[in-house]
């Protein structure tokens, strides 16, 4: 067997699917199935959509192009560029946008492909990362116009994202000025958008407290699928699973060492300056696998006698002092993943992918 790998547990993903479709359609949502944090996984893709996913969203054009023959609508998270819109028409169904320049270019690359390309206009509700800003009506409502006036793009609805950036709350209030900001198109240009798109993960705390406004009936999920995980309440979802993702690492060394660096002390190889705790000697290990492919600080032992004491690029560092086990080198130590750890694991060349 060669190391490292992240093993994939297809049917965790599949029944986490499930449970969480169930709870947003039982409130009126659909929810999309974000991949991207799987590097254009099929297997992935295809287990979200036998769990009852009928969108697929990602930020990157080169992943949905890998999804083209499964059967779901394929939606661009990320605002596209000008410079991908013949790829974003080709592999995308909906995108979401906030600049009309880009909207044009969409709109002339759609008409020449004899396509009707889905545009959800993003509104930044306060966190501060894509969107026109909520209070700045006029230009909203102006943009609005615009697009209707364009042919080869269809205005299905509008959209926001919050947490990712300024970590802003989903709530009644936030969301609540978006269900009003449709309800005005709506009115001026006397037309029926199809949906408001209303967020991540996160937005499920909305769910979970009972302060979903109406009208919200879409939400962008990745978190909550892949992990059973609401983030903002750190709260796991009733009968869902956080282990489908496992990271496995080979040891390469075990040796006795002290628990405090000697000698002068300067930064790191990531610029950090670290800082120790005496706890005289330890027995250590260390793994064959670092920060260029995972994340030490989003992952956790699955034996919990053992502690992450740190990493660099290649080399994972591990306390197994208090380990009943007795190690020895070429051994496995197996890992749940959180979210950033999942996102470095799945996008590395060296990290093999097992599925199961």
């Amino acid at each position: 067997m060669k190391y490292p790998f992240i093993e994939v547990n297809l049917e965790k993903i599949k029944h986490n699917t499930k449970v969480v479709s169930n709870i947003c359609r039982n409130h009126g949502v659909n929810p999309v199935g974000v991949t991207k944090v799987s590097s254009g996984s099929t297997e992935l893709a295809k287990a979200m959509v036998d769990g009852g996913i009928g969108i697929l969203g990602d930020s990157k054009l080169d992943n949905l192009a890998k999804f083209k023959d499964i059967p779901a609508k394929k939606m661009l998270l990320r605002l596209p560029g000008i410079s991908e819109v013949e790829n974003l028409v080709e592999f995308a169904d909906i995108s979401l946008n906030s600049q009309i320049e880009t909207i044009r270019a969409i709109s002339k690359e759609a008409i020449k492909a004899g396509k009707i390309h889905e545009i959800v206009l993003m509104v930044d509700l306060g966190d501060l990362r894509e969107g026109i800003f909520y209070k700045n009506k006029g230009e909203i409502l102006k943009t609005v116009e615009k697009i209707l006036e364009l042919e080869g793009v269809k205005l299905v609805g509008i959209g926001t994202n919050l947490t990712c950036y300024g970590a802003i709350i989903p709530s009644e209030e936030n969301m609540g000025e978006l269900v009003k900001i449709k309800e005005e198109i709506e009115k001026i240009f006397n037309i029926e958008l199809e949906l408001i798109s209303g967020g991540n993960s996160s937005s499920l705390c909305l769910i979970q407290n009972g302060g979903l406004p109406k009208g919200i009936n879409q939400m962008r999920l990745g978190t909550s699928i892949l992990l059973g995980l609401v983030e903002v309440t750190w709260t796991m979802i009733p009968n869902t699973y956080n282990d489908a993702f496992k990271l496995k690492a080979e040891i390469v060394e075990i040796q006795e060492k002290p628990s405090m660096p000697i000698g002068e002390k300067a930064m790191d190889a990531f610029r950090n300056v670290p800082t120790f705790e005496d706890k005289g000697m330890m027995k250590r290990a260390i793994c064959a696998i670092g920060k260029q492919d995972c994340d030490p600080e989003f992952m956790i032992p699955d034996n919990k006698d053992i502690n992450i004491l740190g990493s660099s690029s290649d080399h994972l560092i591990l306390n197994i002092t208090n380990c009943d086990m007795d190690y020895k080198i070429g051994d496995v130590i197996s890992f749940t993943l959180d979210y950033v750890a999942i996102l470095r694991c799945m996008t590395s060349p060296y990290v093999r992918r097992v599925y199961i």
